[in-house]
């Protein structure tokens, strides 16, 4: 079954591309207005990150901040790194650096989600 593109995910698509950090939903919300409802800005980010368009971050206050992915054509590429959370403007951004966890055998990750929050540097 063929997914279709449509202007909702369009929209969507174009807002996480064009910023400079990650988003949330009520972010997203914000800047389509009355474009997209609520429930539909949700049913695309979950779809984008099933297709592995987007990676989830959960900040330390609770909040699901989405970023589109890079270099991440495999499916089953992990995103092992650290999100870092300004505290002072509230931006999160993905830090370079891929972290591996050693797990005991047997053991299998399903998710990894680290945050550094402080202060950026423009703050």
């Amino acid at each position: 079954m063929t997914k279709r593109n449509t202007k909702a995910k369009q929209l969507i698509l174009n807002l996480l591309k064009a910023a400079k950090s990650a988003l949330s939903q009520d972010i997203l919300q914000a800047q389509l207005g009355d474009a997209v409802d609520r429930v539909t800005i949700y049913r695309v980010l979950n779809s984008f990150l099933e297709d592995g368009v987007v990676h989830k971050i959960v900040g330390d206050d609770g909040k699901q901040y989405f970023a589109c992915c890079k270099n991440c054509s495999d499916k089953k590429y992990q995103h092992n790194h650290f999100h870092f959370r300004c505290i002072s403007c509230g931006k999160i951004e993905c830090l370079p650096n891929e972290v591996e966890v050693k797990l005991p055998k047997a053991y299998r990750t399903l998710n990894f989600n680290g945050v550094v929050s402080g202060y950026c540097s423009n703050c």
